[in-house]
């Protein structure tokens, strides 16, 4: 069937991961091979390399496209790329690996062997620089920052072969999609306009006006939630499964939505979050990445639209992909429904905003928030969820 879908990052989809003899004969290679143990979020960056969602790279970032990106937010050869995608290893390891020699790679939390890897470059890099130019801070309190100066002192590349998705498919089932995967799903349905829509959280009335927007302009919105870690104090994934099937099944149109997970790891990065979430979704097949107030962001590091506004700077030749930018919205007790700040004349004291601090210390509290903000089928959940945690 022809697809009328925007083409992938780069021009073609490039899956790394194995299979049949290939993988097996690898394997078996690998096993006798030094090893190399991930983080989880060099796991989770190898998985998303793996299924082609991070094309058109091929492995983990030489020195030059590492220095471009993090300078430029483009790799050498000028393809956008807003967040270094590497490996680190100790100056002590490194110094035993020799340029041309053959690694395993493993996660470090469960020990599966998730690659291997031929070394061409091992180069040291600017911790503080990288934090200041990706994430616009050095505070090392900004989770993404922590992360940075909690990798080791020496980047490693080369070619990559990818043997593991970890456990997603297992866990998620029919609800875990891999770019070619999703594209075929699109082509099926016969769309060529797919708004996806990021998500941590819990979707509450402000992110289900924000994807019915979507569903206006869009011949169907890809639900896209991100399942790899995030910081102390977010939902658990399982938890969030739960509040978007609820949602789905009894608030939205069943055939123009579709809801998958993806493996990443959340950076908190903001503005260039913003865009490599762009850039990967543009692989999985999307026309648009809904974009709303404090994309990406963690604490007060980003102004609640700069996620918005980077995108002013990228051309339609650098990414197919465009951004629709949705204003702050909420519950108008006046307007007596959904509204934004470009729709609704009213104040502050007709408008339902709960910050997710107050609507935590509710739940704590065994206290549902209001119908006007969270739908009370997911508002349920995540009840029993928090009281939960307190028995």
């Amino acid at each position: 069937m022809e697809t009328k879908l925007v083409p992938p990052h780069g021009g073609k989809l490039k899956p790394l991961l194995l299979s049949g003899e290939e993988l097996q004969d690898s394997l078996q290679k690998a096993d006798q091979l030094p090893v190399v143990r991930l983080s989880s979020r060099e796991t989770s960056d190898l998985i998303m390399l793996a299924i082609g969602a991070f094309s058109p790279l091929d492995g983990f970032m030489g020195q030059e496209d590492y220095n471009s990106v993090v300078d430029t937010m483009h790799l050498v050869d000028g393809t956008l790329w807003s967040i270094p995608i590497t490996l680190s290893i100790s100056g002590e390891q490194a110094a035993g690996l020799a340029i041309g020699s053959e690694i395993a790679l493993r996660d470090d939390e469960s020990d599966e062997l998730m690659g291997m890897m031929e070394i061409r470059e091992k180069y040291p890099y600017d911790k503080q620089k990288e934090a200041r130019m990706v994430f616009k801070t050095e505070d090392e309190a900004h989770p993404g920052v922590a992360k940075i100066h909690a990798q080791e002192d020496i980047l490693l590349s080369g070619p990559l072969k990818a043997f593991s998705e970890g456990p997603y498919p297992d866990i998620y089932g029919d609800h875990y999609a891999r770019p070619a995967e999703t594209r075929a799903i699109f082509t099926a349905h016969g769309w060529s306009t797919i708004a996806a829509f990021q998500t941590r959280n819990p979707i509450h009335r402000s992110h289900e006006y924000c994807t019915k927007i979507a569903l206006e302009v869009s011949d169907g919105i890809l639900i896209h939630p991100l399942v790899g870690k995030l910081k102390a104090g977010d939902i658990p994934a399982d938890i969030r499964m739960k509040c978007y099937d609820v949602l789905l099944q009894q608030y939205y149109p069943k055939d123009r939505v579709v809801l998958k997970v993806y493996p990443m790891e959340m950076r908190y990065g903001g503005p260039r979050e913003a865009i490599l979430h762009a850039i990967f979704r543009q692989n999985y097949g999307c026309s648009h990445l809904i974009v709303g107030r404090d994309h990406a962001g963690v604490g007060n590091y980003y102004g609640p639209f700069d996620a918005q506004q980077i995108f002013d700077d990228v051309s339609e030749d650098e990414l197919h992909i465009q951004p629709l930018k949705i204003d702050w919205t909420f519950w108008c007790h006046k307007c007596d429904g959904m509204a934004s700040m470009k729709t609704c004349p009213h104040g502050k004291e007709d408008r339902v905003l709960i910050s997710g601090t107050k609507v935590r210390e509710m739940l704590d509290n065994g206290e549902m928030p209001p119908k006007e903000f969270s739908r009370p089928e997911v508002a349920q959940i995540l009840m029993e969820y928090y009281q939960g945690l307190i028995k």
